[in-house]
């Protein structure tokens, strides 16, 4: 039917208004969707450029190179050795099993260490490197690094790890590494990112724990892009970490390892301490072990090895262990007394042998006694009866205030692991920590160094250097970190009177040059470098016995103090063996020898010591010297 003019003039109109709205909502959502475009290409574009890097880079932690630790002289003790390993990502490899047989027929993987590396994946995050073979051969390296398009999520990687090449000897002074445990993570409120990183090193014990923020150093990073397999394609970026710290030990290491030397297979312990400024020159603890085996987690077998010895190899007998010092307690007694003005060097006491004091008999070392004593004649022979006297006369406490002043009773400042303060008795501490009165058999106990009295073979070495100096010499184990001195802390006058000093280091050299002193065949025969001593025995048993008719771990422990050159002070020595029998007989000996090799800086002339000691020195020294040749060819051979 055909349309009106007027029909098609409405129709027109309707359909124009139609197209209108239309485009008008067509214009609108496409001036939407151009602003929301607009808005995430211009003004998200930086958010969305972030995600898609995200998605293509990763940023990986590298880890800082560890600082160093020399001996006094330079000589290393603790460095960093490269070492070729084989990790990989769990979010990267996909099939972690499947990979892992891959990875199995192209490389020998121990089954301990690929245990361990499946349990430490499991509590990892997915995008930490574990290291599943450690310390393999370049050859190993290459296979993994050609077959690599079969093994996604696999890296050959040279890293660096702790080597310690002085093994043994230093193993109780600068410790060692090992990986990161969740325990030492517990030792920080927010752990550094670096260690969470499966068998990060750190230190453990000893100077590597103490100075573990200094030695650790800062991580660096790196941006590394990846396939759409997580396969590293190329490095985008680096911005390296900072190394550790180096650090500088006072110590010697030749002299350290002639002690541990001639320490032997005894369970002993040696302090060699420089009297100006407190150096430690040697600090030997026997026997010791490799800390090697600790660096990347020792085996159970070998663990229980050292744990169950019976000399204790894994204690730091040094600072450690706490002994009765014995007689050479009896100088702090000494001038105790004397700065009382309760002894002059004339005064004497009667010894027969013994003391009664109430019910109890209390006995010298010489049962036949020393007849009239004085305070030379009680050092030289160390008669115990003078000391009982002297010390109900003087009181606990004057004693006790002296023995503080000396460096008893207060754990030495230096970066060692467990070091102890020893104890200083006195009748406050026995009512607080044994709720009893404290006894006068208790001050005579103390007055010869037994009872509750306990110290380190450290803190020996310090009251020995006070003795020597009459000033508050501090143990110092750090020489420079990082090249920069520490300060040099104490060395104050003790306050003493100098004539009490000078009394009681006439006896001691009386000890040592007197052919009665319990020294004597111990001294030393060259004059500039004579010797000042005391010998001290401790009682293990709380009874009197013959240490040949008891087992070792019953024996008395033998103890030695000394100083030198007596004229001028250099070094004070203090060595302790446990089980040894008498001092003079089993620790004056070392303590002789440690002193010579100390003073000539290396093998003394036999003509320093007596002649009729010198066949077995000279046997001695060769001995030493073929070990010492020994000793060096494994540790080439083993690095």
């Amino acid at each position: 039917m055909r349309r009106t003019p007027k029909e098609s003039t409405d129709s027109w109109k309707k359909i124009s208004r139609r197209a209108l709205l239309l485009g008008g909502a067509q214009m609108a959502l496409a001036g939407t969707l151009g602003l929301r475009m607009r808005h995430m290409q211009v003004d998200q574009a930086d958010q969305f450029r972030l995600l898609a890097e995200e998605n293509r880079i990763n940023i990986r932690l590298i880890p800082p190179t560890r600082g160093r630790i020399f001996d006094r002289n330079g000589k290393v003790i603790a460095e960093n050795e490269p070492t070729y390993r084989i990790t990989i990502v769990r979010e990267d490899a996909g099939e972690i099993e499947e990979v892992i047989a891959r990875l199995s027929a192209l490389v020998d993987l121990d089954p301990d260490e690929l245990n361990r590396a499946m349990a430490e994946m499991k509590r990892s995050a997915p995008f930490l490197p574990i290291t599943v073979a450690d310390r393999v051969s370049w050859d190993a390296i290459s296979r993994v690094a050609v077959n690599a398009p079969a093994l996604p999520g696999v890296t050959p990687e040279v890293g660096l790890s702790r080597f310690y090449p002085q093994h043994g000897n230093f193993a109780h002074v600068a410790g060692y590494v090992g990986p990161v445990s969740e325990r030492d993570l517990t030792r920080y409120e927010d752990p550094e990112p670096v260690l969470s990183i499966p068998r990060f090193q750190i230190g453990k014990v000893g100077v590597e724990a103490k100075f573990e923020d200094a030695l650790r150093g800062k991580a660096g990073a790196k941006r590394v892009e990846v396939n759409a397999v997580g396969r590293v394609m190329r490095e985008l970026d680096r911005q390296e970490g900072d190394s550790g710290a180096d650090i500088q030990l006072t110590v010697d290491s030749g002299l350290q390892d002639y002690v541990t030397a001639r320490l032997g297979i005894e369970s002993a312990s040696c302090v060699v301490m420089d009297v100006e400024k407190g150096d430690l020159l040697a600090i030997a603890s026997a026997p010791t072990y490799d800390p090697n085996k600790f660096v990347r987690g020792i085996s159970v077998p070998d663990y229980a090895v050292l744990r169950d010895n019976d000399h204790r190899p894994l204690a730091s007998k040094t600072v450690q262990d706490a002994y009765p010092p014995g007689s050479t307690f009896k100088m702090v007694v000494a001038l105790a007394a004397l700065d009382a003005g309760l002894l002059s060097p004339d005064d004497t006491y009667w010894c027969p042998g013994h003391l009664e004091v109430g019910s109890r008999r209390f006995h010298c070392w010489k049962r036949t006694g020393h007849g009239h004593v004085n305070l030379e004649h009680s050092l030289r022979e160390s008669c115990d009866v003078f000391y009982y006297e002297l010390a109900m006369k003087v009181g606990i406490e004057k004693i006790a205030a002296m023995a503080r002043k000396m460096g008893f009773g207060d754990a030495p400042d230096v970066p060692m692991s467990a070091v102890t303060a020893g104890l200083v008795p006195d009748k406050d501490w026995k009512r607080r920590e044994r709720g009893a009165e404290w006894l006068i058999g208790d001050t005579v106990n103390a007055s010869i160094g037994q009872g509750f009295v306990l110290s380190s073979p450290l803190q020996q070495a310090v009251m020995t250097a006070r003795v020597a100096t009459g000033r508050a010499v501090r143990p110092r184990l750090i020489k420079t970190i990082d090249g920069v001195e520490p300060p040099i802390e104490g060395g104050e006058d003790l306050g003493l009177n100098p004539n009490h000093l000078r009394w009681v280091r006439r006896g001691m050299y009386a000890v040592m040059n007197n052919r009665r002193g319990t020294g004597y065949r111990s001294r030393v025969d060259h004059e500039p470098y004579l010797m000042a001593g005391k010998s001290g025995t401790s009682q293990v048993l709380n009874r009197v016995v013959r240490n040949e008719d008891v087992p070792w771990e019953e024996r008395d422990h033998a103890l030695f103090v000394a100083y030198a050159p007596f004229e001028a002070p250099r070094i004070a020595v203090s060595v302790v063996v446990e089980h040894g029998g008498g001092g003079s007989a089993a620790a004056a000996p070392i303590a002789r020898d440690v002193v010579l090799q100390a003073l000539y800086g290396g093998t003394p002339p036999l003509d320093a010591y007596p002649a009729s000691d010198r066949g077995r020195i000279e046997a001695q020294q060769e001995r030493l010297e073929r070990e010492r040749r020994v000793r060096e060819q494994e540790a080439q051979s083993r690095a």
